[in-house]
């Protein structure tokens, strides 16, 4: 699963359980939110811009396989993480907890992999469009692991979603052989869409796991993380043979970008959701969506299709559906807001 989703979910959790999983980055600096009320929003959408940013990068870099590109992400995962397990002096790796952290890193891990093998092979919002809408799938997936309701928003957003994946990826089976005329042709737009779906699917697995782990302190699960991940694809790159160096000069360089920008949008999100409730942040959020159309009409002089716009608004809608549901179930019950939102908050 993507780490921005990841500490995302971590916030909203240890927030529901009381826990003080994530340090406060914004100690003596509350003066910020009178002046600036939406600043919790505006970091949020600025963490979307750099995640989008990596995406662009997963996919400029064509000579550096993905499962590399993969591991210096986890190395810039890893690298910030550690001094603050050291300081808070948390056990790394906690009796009864391992296997879960293990399976955990595992499903992570594969799930980021696959979501660059989309990037590749698809254009960049189609797949990231798909990607996103882990937070949909997570309700489905709680429901059979963790015997957690599943009502009827969670149904429609499931439901919307579907048909927005596969007006995205327009099978030919269903819209015939020239809707993808205009494409790259490097492009595999079948094995694509497949990597994608299995990575959402993988990222809500990893969200139900991060559920079970939610009492251990979030540096330790991203140290498991970071280090398991990056062995795991020390290990791939080493077997299917596409273990290699970046070239010297600009892929270095957008190799170390990659990990700045994410370290970046993960800090900018934790801020945000330290400022405001993880509802109104899911939605801002989708940006990332916006973002990756943009980014795509500009690096990569590709239009997207009607049936790829059509989609893309399904998914959002039922992204932004959730992240209502999620901000009306968190407000007081006598709270005239859930009462506008009532029917969300049921």
């Amino acid at each position: 699963m993507p780490e921005h989703l990841e500490l995302q979910h971590l916030v909203d959790l240890s927030t529901a359980s009381g826990d003080e999983t994530i340090p406060n980055l914004l100690e003596n600096k509350r003066p910020l939110l009178k002046r600036c009320p939406y600043l919790g929003l505006i970091l949020a959408t600025l963490s979307s811009l750099f995640f989008s940013l990596c995406s662009v990068i997963v996919k400029s870099l064509v000579n550096v396989d993905p499962m590399q590109l993969a591991m210096f992400r986890f190395i810039g995962v890893l690298l910030p993480t550690v001094p603050v397990v050291i300081y808070t002096e948390q056990p790394v790796f906690p009796p009864g907890k391992r296997v879960l952290l293990v399976l955990r890193s595992i499903v992570g891990t594969v799930g980021l992999m696959l979501s660059f093998y989309a990037f590749r092979n698809m254009p960049l919002a189609d797949a990231s469009v798909i990607v996103f809408s882990v937070p949909v799938f997570v309700a489905l997936f709680a429901r059979v692991f963790l015997k957690e309701p599943c009502g009827i928003w969670n149904t429609v957003s499931i439901i919307l979603t579907l048909v927005g994946v596969v007006l995205i990826t327009h099978p030919p089976l269903l819209f015939g052989d020239d809707v993808t005329s205009g494409h790259n042709d490097n492009y595999n737009k079948l094995r694509g869409a497949v990597a994608a779906f299995v990575s959402t699917i993988f990222g809500a697995n990893a969200y139900v796991l991060l559920r079970v782990l939610k009492g251990l302190h979030f540096s330790v699960i991203m140290t498991n993380f970071g280090a398991i991940a990056i062995l795991q694809t020390l290990l791939y790159s080493f077997a299917f043979g596409v273990l290699c160096m970046p070239n010297c000069g600009t892929e270095r360089w957008l190799v170390v970008c990659l990990a700045l920008f994410s370290y970046l949008g993960q800090i900018l999100l934790t801020m945000s959701l330290q400022m405001e409730q993880a509802g109104p942040v899911a939605i801002a959020r989708s940006a990332d969506i916006v973002f990756a159309f943009l980014w795509q009409v500009m690096f990569f002089n590709e239009i997207p299709s009607m049936y790829s716009v059509f989609g893309a608004i399904l998914v959002l809608s039922s992204v932004m559906l959730v992240g209502l549901r999620k901000w009306a179930l968190a407000l007081p019950t006598d709270s005239q807001l859930r009462g506008k939102l009532g029917v969300l908050a049921q």
